[in-house]
């Protein structure tokens, strides 16, 4: 029994690593980028957002409950390095296309939002 769980661990294990090792993707490099850039730019909005306004501007339930558990910094800040890890992980996987979604997500759904709402202030 205990070989063939060996076997299948083994087997897994050497997909990732395959995976891993393949070949560059100039697109996933570029698209990876531009998901740090996009998570990072919405956190600072978001920052300057929730400061000039409060934690109820806030319309991400996920961000407005860390904010409001662990302070404005540490909150914001927890969300976003694990949204960055989350990308990463994706980008690791080589599942391109489904972060370049979100990445369009965000700047559609968070960036640009914040934006017309800063500079209107």
């Amino acid at each position: 029994m205990m070989d063939g769980l060996k076997d299948a661990c083994g087997s897994k294990m050497d997909g990732l690593a395959k995976r891993l090792d393949g070949r560059q993707s100039v697109f996933g490099d570029f698209v990876v980028v531009a998901f740090l850039c996009a998570q990072v730019l919405d956190g600072v909005l978001t920052y300057l957002g929730i400061r000039a306004w409060g934690p109820g501007v806030e319309a991400n339930p996920i961000v407005s409950s860390a904010v409001s558990v662990a302070g404005l910094g540490v909150g914001l800040s927890a969300v976003k390095l694990t949204a960055i890890g989350l990308g990463m992980m994706l980008h690791l996987r080589r599942v391109h296309t489904l972060v370049a979604l979100l990445t369009a997500i965000y700047i559609a759904a968070a960036i640009l939002p914040w934006t017309a709402i800063l500079l209107m202030q």
